[in-house]
């Protein structure tokens, strides 16, 4: 069997543990011997034993002269809660390490394979790389230094829109597309929407599926409007954030302190002409780890997201229904550009059938 095939596994197994492992990044690791897999797992929460670590317990003895294919560099620094995964390698006396990326920690990138190396352990990376890399893409960004890798969701008709002039919005897609936002809320750190959203809809913003978690939900809020009563302030988990501008929070203090004591972080950001600046809210939602964000706010949220550059991915649910009219609100606002040469360019586009509806899906 070809390295490609041990890779593959290796990520099916990281991939276990999507929406569970941030700020940590999704990690299979998989020990083999003759051709045969002795061990395998993945790596399940942040704190918790690495992948390599637990099939090397797994294999035990087994495990001397062996092949361990991991879809990234093991790490080799000590600044974390648990130990470095190379000096159990080492220890372990396996033969050759097969990985599929570098680790873009620049505490590891590169030396721990340099490590193994150095200690005779022949090793090969690069197997599989872009899927590795699609796979761990929030994290890459986070720990880059980047902030947040934010995927801008829409819900449209066929023709650009996500409400009747009316303000109709429930339900443009089906059944099918709306689960699979749930399961996408169940994968990323945290949704955000604006204060026009939770204004209109009054939605509660949590996951709805079997075994799911609920992810941070966040309010862009500049002037603190939102209502006591609203849903989304109800959970009562400690994960509800509202960014309010710095400048008009400070009338709000009492406010403020409400909303404290139902378990709401209310956090202050730089404003803009007294707004919230969102490319400094997401240096803010860095701080705290969160390593991945939804936006499924309206329009003008959505505008505001693209128009700043804070946008990394975008996933249009498109209904094959035409609601028409311009007075209907079109899935984003703002204003459009003079020249179409600087419309936002789509990058690896992808389309694909989600029940009735279709998903397309891209990069900036």
């Amino acid at each position: 069997m070809s390295d490609d095939i041990f890779m593959k596994k290796a990520l099916l197994l990281a991939a276990k543990g999507r929406g569970r492992t941030s700020p940590n990044p999704m990690v299979g690791a998989l020990i083999v011997n003759g051709g045969k897999i002795i061990a395998s797992d993945y790596h399940r929460k942040a704190g918790t034993p690495h992948a390599e670590a637990l099939v090397l317990a797994k294999a035990g003895e087994r495990a001397k002269g062996a092949t361990l294919y991991v879809n990234l560099e093991p790490c080799c620094h000590k600044e974390k809660r648990t130990p470095p995964c190379t000096e159990s390698i080492i220890r372990a006396g396996i033969r050759k390490v097969v990985t599929a990326m570098t680790d873009p920690n620049p505490r590891v990138s590169g030396m721990g394979l340099r490590e193994l190396q150095e200690a005779g352990i022949k090793t090969r990376s690069g197997v599989m790389e872009a899927e590795a890399g699609k796979l761990n893409e929030a994290f890459i960004k986070y720990i880059t230094g980047k902030g947040p890798f934010v995927t801008l969701k829409i819900a449209q008709s066929l023709d650009g829109k996500i409400a009747t002039a009316a303000g109709e919005s429930k339900w443009i897609t089906g059944e099918k597309a709306r689960n699979y936002v749930h399961r996408l809320r169940n994968e990323v750190d945290a949704v955000l929407v604006g204060i026009g959203t939770v204004k209109k809809d009054n939605p509660s913003l949590d996951c709805r599926i079997r075994n799911g978690r609920n992810p941070y939900r966040i309010i862009v809020d500049s002037n603190l409007q939102i209502a006591l009563n609203a849903k989304v302030l109800q959970h009562n988990d400690g994960r509800t954030i509202i960014a309010g501008a710095a400048m008009p929070l400070r009338k709000h203090q009492k406010k403020i302190n409400l909303l404290n004591d139902m378990g709401v972080k209310v956090l202050p950001v730089k404003d803009n002409t007294g707004r919230v600046d969102l490319k400094s809210l997401m240096k803010e939602l860095g701080r705290l780890e969160i390593t991945s964000i939804m936006i499924e706010g309206g329009s003008s949220i959505s505008a505001s997201a693209l128009s700043c550059g804070i946008v990394d991915k975008v996933m249009f649910f498109v209904a094959p229904k035409l609601i028409g009219g311009a007075d209907s609100i079109a899935s984003i606002g703002g204003k459009s550009p003079v020249l179409l040469k600087n419309a936002f360019k789509i990058k690896v586009l992808q389309v694909r059938k989600v029940g009735e509806d279709f998903l397309f899906e891209g990069y900036l």
